[in-house]
């Protein structure tokens, strides 16, 4: 499938996304609690000023303001009734910024879990996550989306669910998930079992990979667990800015623009295509990481010591690829064996 992304893949080594989009409305002046996908149509200049503040330091990709826009979030906002107008709105501003950059910028959809549990342990059926991730993605495409991109997703089977609704939307599509679990997801696969569960899907992902979590050295943990796999598809790390600090009422995250432009040079060497931030992450880092990937020589793949000795140690012992670690538990009928 010929597509902005693919064809930008095919030329360069590298690509930078986007940073976070929480973080930069929190900025901008949303309060907790409300839904920043209603500012797709009540604040556009905002969306914009977002879109825009990652295209200008460099994302050649930048995600839209959509992740909590299904039916099944915007419920708890009474909003369940206008996922195709805010999916839509999100990419037709995403759309006016890429095309006024002056340079191919991709516009990825962004598609964020459903907030439910999948059966057998949930009550969210396959076939009724198919349906609004397919709404969702039908809003995105109407709005001029180039692709889909779904993300910090923790169960495989919300992941295929995605897929397959993808492919009802007939777009293509990336898909990340979150290793924020002593270094599993929340529903306990590592990454080499990701890279499993991605090269058995039928419509297959341009890219795949790992965002937020709990810090830039666990992720990056997390893609050398994605090389050691052999993947085919390029492979995504979306790190968040340093580890959340509470402070004064608000979270903040205490990567500095220099932290996070070792990160990404890092991430590059340990095998990422694509390399962005997620939560904490601003322009001003963008901008840093982007000037370090375009002026610092590729080097070896680190070492777990190399990635620790720059970014700071991992949150736990193990990341659950060398058999150490908290294990999921085995499914019996629809209970989780105690």
């Amino acid at each position: 499938m010929t597509n902005a992304l693919s064809t930008l893949l095919e030329t360069r080594d590298w690509l930078m996304a986007d940073g976070a989009t929480g973080t930069n409305l929190f900025n901008m002046g949303l309060m907790s609690g409300d839904a920043p996908e209603m500012w797709n149509v009540e604040e556009t200049a905002k969306i914009t000023a977002l879109y825009k503040g990652a295209a200008d330091a460099g994302s050649d990709i930048f995600l839209t303001n959509s992740f909590g826009a299904n039916a099944s979030r915007l419920k708890l906002h009474g909003a369940q009734g206008r996922v195709h107008e805010l999916n839509k709105a999100a990419a037709e501003l995403g759309r006016e910024v890429a095309d006024a950059s002056g340079r191919t910028v991709v516009v990825a959809g962004s598609v964020g879990p459903t907030g439910e549990i999948m059966s057998p342990m949930g009550t969210l059926t396959h076939a009724r996550a198919v349906e609004m991730f397919h709404e969702q993605a039908e809003g995105l495409k109407a709005g001029g989306a180039d692709v889909l991109w779904v993300e910090t997703i923790s169960a495989a089977e919300e992941f295929r669910a995605a897929a397959e609704a993808f492919a009802l939307a007939d777009m293509p599509w990336c898909g990340t998930m979150s290793f924020d679990t002593a270094g599993r997801t929340m529903m306990g696969l590592t990454s080499a079992e990701m890279v499993k569960t991605v090269t058995k899907i039928a419509n297959q992902p341009i890219a795949f990979g790992a965002n937020c979590g709990v810090g830039a050295s666990d992720l990056l943990r997390t893609v050398l667990g994605f090389a050691a796999a052999g993947p085919t598809a390029p492979i995504i790390a979306k790190g968040n800015a340093g580890i959340p600090k509470y402070h004064d009422g608000h979270i903040h995250y205490d990567g500095t623009p220099e932290l996070m432009a070792d990160y990404a040079v890092l991430a590059r060497d340990c095998g990422a295509t694509i390399i962005g931030g997620c939560c904490g992450t601003t322009p001003e880092h963008l901008r840093a990481m982007r000037d370090a990937l375009e002026t610092r020589p590729k080097g070896p793949r680190p070492t777990l010591d190399a990635i620790t000795e720059v970014l700071g140690g991992f949150s736990s012992a193990s990341d659950g690829t060398d058999g150490a670690g908290p294990v999921a538990a085995p499914r019996r009928g629809r209970r989780r064996r105690p």
